[in-house]
């Protein structure tokens, strides 16, 4: 069974920063294009960042030049640097991995992330 476990969520303080990670299991990691995304209170999830298996990453508007997306496929994991953060940016995170062909796609539990003073 794939496992995706999200790590590195907690609360900061806004304009600190925090790094999330996902550790994948049972896939082969390098075929997959993986993403983060969120969910806040009241709130359809939403794409945060996504990076594919060739290593092109795209960014929500809100977070470009706060947040960066990075893989390292050696160790099955993607990441989140978030910097900058702020108020808005306060959700359960997941991460996600999606296998083109055949289609799969698979979640994580998520990982809380509040951004408070």
């Amino acid at each position: 069974q794939v496992q995706l476990v999200e790590s590195g969520g907690g609360l900061v303080q806004p304009w600190g920063s925090l790094r999330l990670s996902c550790a994948a299991s049972r896939i082969i990691f390098g075929l997959y294009d993986m993403g983060w995304y969120r969910q806040a209170p009241g709130k359809q999830r939403e794409l945060v960042a996504a990076i594919t298996s060739g290593g092109s990453s795209n960014y929500a508007e809100s977070v470009k030049g706060r947040f960066t997306i990075s893989r390292d496929n050696g160790k099955n994991t993607v990441y989140l640097q978030m910097n900058r953060l702020e108020a808005e940016d306060t959700a359960v995170y997941y991460c996600n991995a999606v296998l083109r062909f055949p289609r799969a796609t698979h979640w994580g539990q998520g990982t809380q992330v509040t951004v408070s003073s």
